[in-house]
C-alpha cells in the first residue's frame, strides 16, 4: 500500500450486524443455485423413493423460506471464512474471534427464530453445550484489495461426521479414492448433496480447502454442457458421473442422482505427496457470501420463491399406508416391507445419544425407566424450540448408526418396536433389529420443518437436563417416514442401490 492509498474502515458493529444476519438468513433460505439443482434432480429423478424424498425437501425448503424457520432442526456448526483485504482496518475493540462469536450467539438466540445451539465445550471432558453455538470456525487470510469478504456456511453434523482425509502416492487417482471412499459413506451425509474436495497443500491445507470449495456455485449443468476447459473441471465430471453410477439416491433409498456437484480446489503441494480432503455438504446445504465496503452492514435480498417448484405432495402420500403407533403388535410390525412409505399417527417417544446412554445405564443398575417403551416408537430427534403458538420447532431425524450400540440392550429390556431416525443401520444393530422382531424406519434428512408440521403436541416427560436431547412424548398425525428395516433384517439401503447402480459408461 502505497502512502496515499485510502483505508477502508470496517465497523465492529457493521461486522457484526451482517454475520448475525447472514447466519439467521441461511437458515431458513436455502441458495438459489441449489434449489435449481436439486429441482432439476427430482425432475429427472426415476427412482421413485428418492423422486419422493426430493419432493419432501424441496417441499421443506419452500416452507422454511416462507415460514422464516429453519430448514433443518441441525442448525449447524458457524463456519466463518473472512479474506481481509490489504488495505482495509478492522475498528475493533476486542480480539476478532470474540468479535464473531458475539454475531454468532445473536444469530443463534434471535427470539423470532432461535437456532438450536450443538457447540459443546471441552470435548475431552464434560461437553457441556455452549448455549449459543458459540464458538464459531473462524477462517482468516490477507488478500489484496480495500474490500472484507465474507463467506459464513452453517454445516450440520451428520455430514461433517462423514469428512475423510488421505495422503495418496502422488500417482494414485484421486477419482478413484473419492467413489470408493463416497461409497463407504452410507446415507448419513443426508444426499443428494455436494462434494468438497481439497487437493494438495498439506494436511490442514487439503481440509480447508475442502471446507472452502463447498462455498462455489453449483455450475455443474453448465459444465457437462460445454465440456471441460482444464484438468481440474476433468476430474469434477468424472467424480460426479462416477459417484452418481453408484446408485446411492436421495436419502440412500437408490437412484440415478446422489451428488448435485463436486466442486475442487487444489494447492502446490510436496513432491512426495499427494493429500486429498474431502467434506460432503448434505441436502441442507447453507451458506452466503457478502461483502462489506466501509458503507454500513451487508443487505440481503431474499430469494425468488419462483425457484422453487410446485410440487403436491398429497399426490406423492396417496398410496401410503397409515399406521397406527398406538396400536402397534408383532403382526402389524411383520407386514412392514422395506420402501413402503408410511404416515404416522399416534403417541411417538423421542430420544438420541444421550438419552439412550443414559437408559442403558439405568437398565444396567436395575432401576426403571422413566417411560413405558414397550410396543411403542421412538424417534432420533433433537427439535429446534418451538416460537409463537408452535407445537415443536423444526424437528427432523439424525443419523441412526449412533444409536447401534445401544439397540440390542434397549430392544431386549423394553419391547420397544419402531425406531425412527436417518440413513442405514450398521450390522449389529441389524441383526438386533431382525432378532427382537422390530423394525426400522426412515423420515427424510432436510425436511426438519416440514416433519414439524405432523406433530401436533409435544411434552417433555424426561431427562429434562439434556436439553434438546430429552426424551419427549410427542403427537403426531400423519407424520411420513419409509420403511427402511424389516423383521428379517432387510435393508432398503442395501435393495435400493443395488438395483440402481450402473456402469459410468452409461449416459447420466
Amino acid at each position: 500500500m502505497s502512502p496515499q492509498t485510502p483505508m477502508t474502515m470496517i465497523a465492529e458493529t457493521d461486522l457484526i450486524d451482517s454475520i448475525a444476519e447472514a447466519f439467521q438468513y441461511i437458515s431458513y433460505y436455502h441458495p438459489p443455485d441449489f434449489v435449481r439443482a436439486m429441482a432439476a434432480a427430482w425432475e429427472r429423478e426415476e427412482s421413485q423413493g428418492a423422486r419422493d424424498a426430493m419432493a419432501q425437501i424441496l417441499v421443506n425448503s419452500r416452507m422454511a423460506a416462507m415460514g422464516r424457520r429453519p430448514i433443518c432442526q441441525d442448525t449447524g456448526t458457524a463456519n466463518v471464512f473472512l479474506a481481509i483485504g490489504q488495505d482495509v482496518r478492522l475498528d475493533l475493540s476486542r480480539p476478532l474471534q470474540e468479535v464473531v462469536d458475539e454475531a454468532v450467539a445473536r444469530a443463534y438466540r434471535f427470539d423470532a427464530n432461535p437456532l438450536r445451539a450443538s457447540i459443546v465445550l471441552d470435548p475431552l471432558g464434560a461437553r457441556k453445550n455452549s448455549g449459543d453455538n458459540t464458538p464459531a470456525m473462524l477462517s482468516v487470510e490477507i488478500v489484496p484489495g480495500d474490500r472484507l469478504d465474507v463467506h459464513v456456511s452453517a454445516k450440520g453434523g451428520g455430514s461433517e461426521n462423514k469428512a475423510k482425509f488421505a495422503v495418496l502416492n502422488p500417482s494414485a487417482s484421486i477419482a478413484d479414492w473419492v467413489v470408493e471412499t463416497v461409497e463407504s459413506l452410507g446415507a448419513g451425509w443426508c444426499p443428494p448433496g455436494i462434494l468438497g474436495i481439497g487437493v494438495g497443500g498439506s494436511a490442514d491445507k487439503a481440509m480447508a480447502l475442502a471446507k472452502k470449495a463447498m462455498n462455489d456455485p453449483i455450475d455443474m449443468a453448465d459444465l457437462r454442457r460445454r465440456g471441460p476447459a482444464n484438468r481440474t473441471e476433468e476430474l469434477r465430471l468424472e467424480i460426479y458421473e462416477r459417484v452418481n453410477a453408484l446408485g446411492i439416491g436421495a436419502q440412500g433409498l437408490g437412484g440415478v442422482t446422489t451428488v448435485l456437484d463436486v466442486k475442487i480446489r487444489s494447492f502446490p503441494t510436496h513432491a512426495a505427496s499427494l493429500p486429498v480432503g474431502l467434506i460432503p455438504n448434505c441436502a441442507a446445504t447453507r451458506h452466503l457470501h457478502f461483502t462489506l465496503d466501509g458503507s454500513g452492514p451487508a443487505r440481503f435480498t431474499p430469494p425468488d420463491m419462483g425457484d422453487w417448484p410446485e410440487i403436491l405432495l398429497e399426490r406423492a402420500n396417496a398410496n401410503a399406508r397409515h399406521l397406527d403407533l398406538d396400536a402397534l403388535d408383532d403382526e402389524v410390525i411383520a407386514s412392514l416391507t422395506p420402501g413402503e412409505t408410511l404416515l404416522l399417527s399416534g403417541t411417538l417417544y423421542t430420544g438420541r445419544d444421550a438419552a439412550h446412554k443414559r437408559m442403558v445405564e439405568m437398565l444396567d443398575a436395575g432401576t426403571p425407566l422413566p417411560v413405558d417403551l414397550k410396543g411403542r416408537a421412538i424417534y432420533y430427534v433433537g427439535p429446534v424450540d418451538a416460537v409463537g403458538d408452535e407445537v415443536i420447532g423444526p424437528a427432523g431425524p439424525t443419523t441412526a448408526t449412533r444409536m447401534d450400540k445401544f439397540t440390542d440392550r434397549v430392544l431386549a429390556a423394553t419391547g420397544l418396536k419402531l425406531m425412527i431416525g436417518k440413513a442405514e443401520r450398521g450390522p449389529a444393530a441389524i441383526e438386533a433389529i431382525r432378532h427382537h422382531r422390530a423394525a426400522y424406519l426412515i423420515a427424510v434428512g432436510g425436511a426438519a420443518y416440514l416433519v414439524s408440521k405432523a406433530i401436533e403436541a409435544a411434552k417433555p416427560v424426561a431427562f429434562e437436563d439434556l436439553g434438546m436431547e430429552a426424551i419427549y412424548e410427542l403427537r403426531v398425525k400423519d407424520m411420513p417416514v419409509t420403511v427402511a428395516v424389516d423383521v428379517e433384517g432387510n435393508s432398503v439401503h442395501a435393495i435400493g442401490p443395488k438395483r440402481w447402480r450402473r456402469a459410468v459408461t452409461e449416459p447420466a
